[in-house]
Order: C-alpha cells, then structure tokens, then sequence
C-alpha cells in the first residue's frame, strides 16, 4: 500500500482530503473530498483516508443488511427474488415485472408500497417510460424490491402493514440488530432514507466489516444467503447500464453496493473489503476512486479500467477527465 492508515495527504481545514480531481482541457477545475477505508482479509484495517471511524448514512449500501433482516424475520427468499430485495434496480421492465410478481404472490399490491412514485433510474428506460406516457410510480422506484420484500416479511408475521417503515415497527428492529451485528458497532442514529425506509448510521470502517462478514458467512446463513443472490444476479440488484452489476459480473465472487450521496462498499471473497463516501455527494468522482481504491488492494481486472473511466465532455467530445490524486 502506498500510504500509512489514517494518512490525510491534501486534506482541508475540514480534515477530508481530495480524493478526486476534475481536469478540463488540462486545468483542474474542481476536487471532490472524501474517505475511504481498506480492510485485510482478517478484518483489521489495512489502509484508510481521512475519518473512517465516525457514522455516516450509507444509504443504499445498506441494503444487504436489510434484505439479510427480511429473511432474519422468516421471509423465505431466494435468487432473483433476493437480489432485488437488496436493489437499487434501475426500472428496467425485468425489475417492475419481479417486483409486481413478488407482490402478488405475497398477496400484496402496488397501492401497499410506501416508497415515493418515481420514474425509472436508468436514464434510457425513462426516456422510453416518459415517450409510452408513462407516469410517476412506486413500482418503478429504485426501491421498490426492497419495500416488497419488508412487506412480504411483515404480512407473513402478521406485523402491521401500515406502518412497516416505522424505526419501532417489529421488522425495523430486526433490521437494526442485523447491521449492528454485521458493523460490530451500535447503530449511531436513525434518518429517513430517500424512499422513507429507515436508515442507520454507522461507520465506514463498519460498513466495510458488514460487507466482509456477509462473503465469509456460514453458507444458507442470511447474510450469505444475500451476499451469494447478489452476485448470482447483479443485473437485479443494479441494472444492466450498472458499475455494481459489471463489478460483480466482471470480478469473480465481489460483492458491490453503491449508496446515494457518493457511497459504496465491496468485499472481495476472501474477505478484503471497503468503504469509501465522497464528502459532497458527487457520484461522478465515485467510479475513479472506486477504481484506484480496488487497484491499492491488487484488483488488476479489465472491469476495474470501465468503472475508472469517467471523461469530461466539451462540445460533445472528450476534453478531460475525473481522476483519483491518492
């Protein structure tokens, strides 16, 4: 490696060292912030940049943990199905057809879901979405496997299904025990995330752990049970125009989340892992540090170059680039 743990090379006076810099036409024009931590197969921290240890929202990298407590609480779920129960799906038509299936067969409806309407994630099915007069819809929200499947948990408990997002709600404290197990570390405080689920705040050295524990699982436990359907079916849990999806496809035995406002965790089968959030939210810088991040650990796959690659465009052409300065 090729700085010490806890190093802050170019850190502000808020202590976030640049972890990216945007180049246009040879001039740097901004630098996004952030931190990023790196764990050895034996879970001790390898490497690290600027504050690991203090919570963070993971937002949607939290997801695994919450399908793991969905079938914690007895919902019987597997392959596809529990793939999309730890999405983020992009609204492609194979993710609205599942998710509408899954409530179906649960005895469920789309009216039952309590995450917002929305339009497709990915940008080329929403525009053919908008161009079919197609409108605003739960079903279509990025987070609509994982409503279902808290759900789907809820009903067969016979828990109250009004109130499943509630942080109180029986399933919801299920979960919250299923991330404090997986982070080692309590659960530093409760949000609403964006699709009104309740989020838990933990650390980026926690997320990293989270992610390790559920590779090195016991197979047919709930964490192993999610970590093995994701990778089995990455396109359900991203979509097919995804970095989680072409990581999984193109590193065998990764497991990869992203998260909203620059999140994302990875765990490589033998129990390598990381976490890394970049300060402002940006989600464009997240690819090159995500990529450099991955080459630090000795990752040398073709995949590790497509996810690395983000140009900046000038008149339609390439002019520059986000690159990762650690």
């Amino acid at each position: 490696m090729s700085q010490p743990v806890n190093a802050t090379p170019g850190a502000s006076n808020s202590g976030a060292p640049v972890l990216a810099e945007v180049v246009r036409s040879g001039f740097v024009e901004g630098r996004h912030r952030g931190s990023v931590v790196l764990l050895a197969a034996d879970g001790t921290v390898e490497w690290a940049l600027g504050d690991v240890t203090s919570p963070v929202f993971p937002r949607s990298a939290n997801k695994p943990m919450q399908a793991a407590g969905v079938l914690r609480a007895g919902l019987d779920l597997g392959g596809e199905r529990l793939a999309l129960a730890a999405a983020s799906h992009s609204g492609e038509p194979f993710h609205r057809d599942l998710v509408r299936a899954m409530l179906d067969e649960h005895g469920l409806t789309p009216q039952h879901l309590r995450c917002p309407p929305s339009l497709p994630l990915d940008p080329e099915e929403q525009e053919a979405w908008l161009a079919a007069g197609g409108r605003r819809d739960r079903v279509a929200m990025n987070c609509s496997g994982k409503h279902t499947a808290m759900l789907a948990a809820a009903a067969l408990r016979d828990w109250p299904l009004e109130s499943y997002l509630d942080p109180d709600h029986p399933l919801q404290r299920v979960i919250r025990t299923v991330v404090e197990e997986a982070a080692g570390e309590p659960v530093a405080a409760v949000g609403v995330d964006g699709c009104g689920a309740p989020l838990m705040a933990i650390s980026l050295t926690g997320l990293a752990r989270a992610f390790r524990s559920f590779v090195l699982a016991v197979p047919g436990t709930p964490g192993r049970r999610v970590a093995d359907a994701m990778r089995a079916h990455p396109e359900y849990v991203a979509g097919t125009h995804r970095h989680d999806t072409w990581l999984m496809r193109g590193i065998p035995g990764v497991l990869s989340k992203v998260g909203a406002e620059a999140v994302q965790a990875l765990a490589l089968p033998d129990g390598r892992s990381l976490a890394l959030k970049l300060e402002d939210g940006s989600a464009r810088a997240l690819g090159p540090v995500l990529a450099r991040a991955l080459r630090l650990m000795g990752v040398t796959a073709p995949v590790v170059d497509r996810v690395g690659r983000t140009p900046v465009l000038g008149g339609g052409q390439e002019v520059g680039e986000v690159r990762a300065v650690f």
